[in-house]
């Protein structure tokens, strides 16, 4: 009788299963499916309006009508739900974002629009306050200039009462503010809204990769040069992201986000695998514009490199993930079922 270990080479050849399709698909840890997708989407005012963003190739700002017929297509591809997020003209911008809590507001308008055109596709919506204030930072600034954290929260609680009045599934604040999780819980539970669910931005690091979508929503130049250290993480830190995700967690939340995706799989993994918690990750503008951007150059392959870059998030823990690739991915699962 052999006494050779089942773990020894020859007795185990790591590259036998690896032999054949059938036996490499039996052996997958890891699988993505459209539901695992969720299409962040940019809308603006008018009609049958549609604007390229020239960082981000391939990604429009759609007016209502024309994001309808987005969402129609996402939906029969079977992705679950859409992240909306407004552009909003310099006019309705102001110091304390009185536009954001508007009940006849661009996003109010758009989740009832997309909540009579596809009452089953989940509606997400950006609860912050950027998009609205003329100096691009995510809340209300003291005469320092510095993000007034329960000023903001107050503001937020508007915001995101009119959206969950309007229709919106999921509520997503991303303004990192402390305690506003447990204050929007609180009002939801208050107006009998008990089923809207909140996925918090629990761990949204002050991350460089955010610029083009900063130019998607049109608040890059309002931002300048200032940033959002005083809020937004370290990108050093991981510890402080299990803090801040058990703290939303115990809040209220339901789902929470690591922010941005590829660059914190660590974090995502070690939120998934410590706190077992729905988490999910945004593969954000940067990292959307520097795959187009070797992809559109030939110096990688698309299809492929969409899909691996998916699984990757898949792998480290993600229950889904937010990417600009929805739709191309959603296709590309479809044809290799």
């Amino acid at each position: 009788m052999s006494t050779l270990s089942p773990r020894q080479f020859p007795g185990t050849r790591m590259r036998r299963m690896r032999r054949d399709d059938f036996s490499r698909r039996l052996m997958q840890e890891s699988t993505l499916t459209p539901s695992d997708l969720i299409l962040p989407v940019f809308v603006l005012e008018g009609e049958n309006q549609r604007e390229a963003i020239p960082s981000m190739p391939g990604v429009e700002r759609l007016s209502i009508d024309l994001l309808i017929e987005q969402a129609r297509e996402a939906h029969a591809l079977g992705i679950p739900a859409l992240a909306l997020f407004p552009v909003v003209g310099s006019e309705q911008k102001s110091e304390f974002a009185e536009e954001a809590y508007n009940a006849s507001g661009l996003v109010q308008r758009s989740v009832r629009a997309l909540k009579d055109a596809l009452p089953a596709l989940g509606i997400i919506t950006d609860v912050a306050l950027d998009p609205y204030t003329s100096h691009g930072q995510d809340g209300i600034l003291d005469e320092h200039g510095y993000v007034q954290n329960d000023r903001t929260v107050e503001t937020l609680l508007k915001q995101a009462l009119s959206h969950a009045e309007a229709g919106a599934d999921v509520l997503a604040p991303s303004d990192m503010m402390d305690g506003r999780i447990g204050a929007i819980r609180q009002v939801l539970e208050q107006e009998l809204l008990h089923n809207v669910r909140i996925m918090a931005y629990s761990a949204k690091y002050a991350s460089k990769y955010y610029g083009p979508f900063r130019d998607a929503v049109g608040s890059a130049a309002n931002l300048g040069k200032a940033d959002k250290r005083t809020y937004q993480m370290d990108p050093a830190n991981s510890d402080e992201a299990l803090h801040e995700v058990a703290m939303d967690i115990s809040e209220g939340a339901d789902m929470v986000m690591v922010k941005p995706g590829m660059p914190y799989l660590d974090v995502v993994q070690r939120v998934k695998s410590e706190l077992k918690v729905p988490t999910f990750a945004y593969q954000v503008s940067g990292e959307y514009a520097m795959h187009r951007a070797a992809f559109d150059n030939g110096w990688l392959e698309a299809e492929p490199v969409i899909l691996e870059s998916l699984m990757c998030f898949k792998r480290a823990g993600a229950d889904g993930i937010l990417t600009y690739f929805a739709l191309e991915a959603a296709h590309l699962l479809q044809a290799n079922r």
